[in-house]
């Protein structure tokens, strides 16, 4: 028996099933198509809470000076910016600090630049056009992976977390923040009907695209519950995995380390 040919694997895109081969081509453009509202779309999403959640995932973070820290997915530069800003707290020159900003998707990249350049950040960091599935990086190359609203759509997540542990220094830091499932009881009904009868509306209003915000709202549905994203990244090899609920399990962070 021979095994299945990598085009003919399926998985999901949102609640439909497509090729694996197919679904990077159309996550790259649902991204393309929200890039310039990119950080508007979380906002729209989270009803702004997610600057608090990104907030608690860089404090779990506590980036130090000197640190090297590579972002996957993090194309507009949300978090790379709030990494730098808390080195640059305490160390005006950042003492070394880069951030390697890793994203699939150039026109969100354009859009961290431009960002970047506009805000006064253009030391420390770095734009690299790559995928979380290949990264293009040597081994033990950085103190710590942070991924946030990203590996939900990443094609094949455990390779994804394998090659975070393998671009991680040992002792590297492994972090991420993601869309999760609820666990107060009723807010769980209310969350879908905001997710599915109010975001799409809320997506065609705002950015004039319905399809792509109703694709993340699935994407949310389809990704693996807590214990089970915990459980997929002990078999990656990563050790010491910690779940961080927010918001009643709305988000959450997954914490790890590369012993």
């Amino acid at each position: 028996m021979t095994d299945e040919a990598p085009s003919a694997r399926t998985t999901h895109f949102g609640f439909r099933t497509v090729r694996e081969d197919e679904k990077e081509g159309l996550v790259r453009g649902v991204f393309t198509s929200v890039a310039r509202r990119y950080d508007l779309m979380n906002d729209v999403m989270s009803l702004g809470v997610h600057r608090l959640w990104k907030d608690r995932f860089v404090d779990m973070l506590a980036p130090r000076a000197g640190m090297q820290v590579l972002d996957v997915g993090g194309g507009t530069g949300d978090i790379a910016f709030r990494i730098l800003d808390r080195v640059r707290r305490r160390v005006p020159d950042l003492g070394g600090t880069t951030v390697q900003v890793c994203d699939i998707n150039t026109g969100m990249l354009n859009v961290g630049r431009d960002r970047a350049l506009d805000r006064g950040h253009p030391a420390g960091l770095t734009w690299i056009n790559g995928d979380a599935e290949s990264l293009p990086f040597p081994d033990a190359s950085f103190d710590a992976y942070t991924i946030a609203f990203c590996l939900r759509n990443v094609t094949r997540i455990d390779q994804a977390l394998k090659e975070a542990r393998r671009v991680l220094k040992p002792g590297g830091r492994f972090l991420c923040l993601e869309f999760s499932k609820v666990l107060v009881p009723g807010l769980d009904r209310l969350y879908d009907l905001y997710s599915f009868a109010v975001l799409p509306r809320m997506g065609q209003l705002v950015a004039g695209d319905r399809d792509s915000y109703r694709y993340l709202a699935e994407s949310i549905r389809q990704f693996p519950a807590q214990k089970e994203l915990a459980d997929r990244m002990v078999q990656a090899g990563l050790s010491r995995v910690a779940v961080h609920n927010l918001s009643g399990g709305i988000a959450a962070i997954h914490s790890a380390w590369r012993i």
